[in-house]
């Protein structure tokens, strides 16, 4: 790890930690982002992105273990799914446990992926738990897909901006799964 990169992990921990929000890059596009588990910093995105609670947010994890302790029972079918993906895969699960109720979405379903970015991973990692992930944009608005795009809107929201990554191109979001109380998979976006 990159000394910049370490200063860059410890500022955007600190304010996960106070309860914040961060933009941070992710390995789709990027992403305001603060503690899934705490109530009031999700209020904040949602006020933030003006974007009504009934549209859930994406939440983040750094590995198949942490997936495993806010979903119980992932099916088996998961690990099969994400092991071919060959872009990173957003699965929605029902019955997210851990997770700040306002983050659960109406029918008891959460979006979760294992994110598949280095910043993102550590972020997590040392974090201990997950994150909140939603494009960098108010809702209804363009997906800004570079760095550059973002709003100073949202730039002047957020409590900061960590600073890796700026100057890469656009990136593509996730594709989204629904996995079924039955374990059927239906793809909602490709």
């Amino acid at each position: 790890m990159t000394a910049i990169m370490q200063q860059e992990l410890k500022k955007a921990l600190a304010i996960l930690d106070s309860g914040g929000l961060i933009l941070y890059p992710t390995d789709t596009v990027w992403g305001i982002g603060c503690d899934a588990t705490n109530s009031l910093a999700v209020q904040k995105v949602y006020d933030l992105k003006k974007r009504a609670e009934s549209k859930a947010l994406i939440c983040l994890v750094s590995s198949f273990t942490m997936l495993e302790e806010v979903i119980h029972n992932v099916p088996p079918v998961v690990r099969q799914l994400l092991q071919v993906a060959k872009k990173p895969t957003t699965i929605i699960y029902h019955q997210p446990q851990w997770i700040a109720p306002n983050l659960v979405a109406e029918d008891n379903t959460l979006a979760i992926r294992i994110v598949q970015h280095e910043f993102c991973q550590l972020l997590i990692e040392n974090f201990g738990k997950p994150i909140v992930s939603t494009s960098a944009n108010i809702s209804g608005q363009k997906t800004a897909e570079t760095y550059q795009e973002i709003s100073r809107e949202i730039l002047e929201g957020v409590d900061y901006v960590v600073n890796l990554h700026q100057q890469n191109q656009a990136a593509q979001p996730s594709a989204i799964l629904l996995l079924g109380n039955d374990g059927k998979v239906t793809v909602l976006r490709a």
